[in-house]
């Protein structure tokens, strides 16, 4: 008996050690599965984050997408621009060589001029009259015009078109020129032709005449500021250089509407006795801007026309100086017609006139 007390007091401390050592693993094999299962709920956080992301940036992507096209396009249009302004630039260039020869010829022959001019005065005997003009104009180069033009009347209007297709004879240049810096418009040679042309004028002008310059484009204005309405003296030259300074600082801009220009006439208290226009074209708008139509035709420029020139006073004779614009052919006898009917005259000068 006291031998199978000992077997069985021996086998229930095994039995007691295995459930000891057995609880023990269970502990271990719990906290290590928590510890894998921490990892994996971890993993498939961040796996659900890295999906929302993906999203977002494919709807990003596919937002941004337009826009990259539309920015690929945009670079195309400005390396072709590129391409063209460095095309007009060379063009430029050349044009500006060729002017600084041609002024170097206009400085020899002027200078050649003033030499003679000088032979002239030493041989000459008496000044001479001093005529009926109250100022000189000399103009480029040694050239006489039978042009006429009589520039003559006690009460003389000069209309001058300050519009934007002034600045030269081509549409493109024009649109190329009126996005320029107002100094560089200045010095288009369409305009600097025109203030010449002023100046010329301003040049016949007779002694003991009055005058008066408007410019105009959608409205009219006198080149002597506070004028209005008023006739200035030929004989204050201070007063006159004033005018034809403010001419040649005047930027063309705008369109044209010679319903405006014509109403100056009505503005001038007596009214003139003759009018010169100097324009390069048909009005391109009314008495008012349209309201809903931005462009207009040939057609629609001559009604124009016809509707200003219904308002010009027969009486008074109209001359006009027309330096032609490209796309606008009805214009010449459009200006001719009425020259005629009000019993003036009608040119379209050669282009180094004057």
């Amino acid at each position: 008996m006291s031998f199978l007390d000992v077997i069985c007091c021996g086998f229930g401390a095994v039995v007691l050690f295995y459930t000891i050592i057995a609880a023990q693993a269970g502990v271990q094999r719990s906290q290590a599965n928590e510890a894998l299962q921490s990892e994996v709920d971890l993993l498939e956080y961040e796996v659900l984050e890295g999906y929302k992301n993906l999203a977002l940036i494919r709807n990003a992507l596919e937002r941004t997408q337009p826009d990259a096209e539309r920015t690929e396009g945009l670079a195309a249009r400005i390396l072709r621009e590129t391409e063209e302004l460095k095309v007009q630039l060379a063009e430029a260039e050349g044009t500006t060589l060729s002017r600084r020869e041609a002024i170097e010829r206009l400085k020899a022959d002027l200078k050649s001029l003033e030499e003679g001019a000088r032979r002239l005065e030493a041989g000459a005997k008496s000044e001479g009259s001093p005529g009926r003009q109250t100022r000189s104009f000399v103009g480029d180069g040694d050239r006489q015009y039978l042009t006429g033009l009589k520039v003559g009347g006690e009460r003389i209007l000069l209309l001058v078109d300050a519009s934007a297709s002034m600045l030269d004879e081509t549409v493109v240049n024009v649109i190329r020129l009126r996005n320029m810096p107002e100094a560089r418009r200045l010095l288009a040679p369409k305009w600097q032709r025109t203030t010449s042309i002023v100046d010329w004028l301003a040049a016949q002008l007779p002694t003991g005449s009055r005058y008066q310059i408007y410019l105009f484009n959608t409205r009219a204005w006198p080149a002597v500021e506070g004028s209005d309405g008023k006739w200035l003296d030929v004989e204050d030259i201070e007063q006159m250089n004033q005018a034809l300074s403010a001419v040649r600082q005047t930027v063309p801009k705008d369109g044209t509407s010679l319903e405006n220009a014509f109403s100056a006439l009505f503005a001038l208290n007596p009214q003139p006795d003759s009018v010169i226009l100097i324009t390069d074209g048909l009005p391109t708008q009314g008495g008012s801007a349209p309201l809903l139509r931005r462009t207009i035709d040939g057609a629609g420029r001559l009604r124009l026309f016809e509707r200003a020139i219904a308002k010009y006073p027969r009486d008074v004779p109209l001359n006009v100086i027309l330096l032609p614009m490209e796309g606008d052919p009805s214009a010449p006898s459009a200006m001719w017609m009425a020259s005629r009917r009000t019993g003036g005259s009608f040119m379209i000068p050669s282009r180094d006139w004057p």
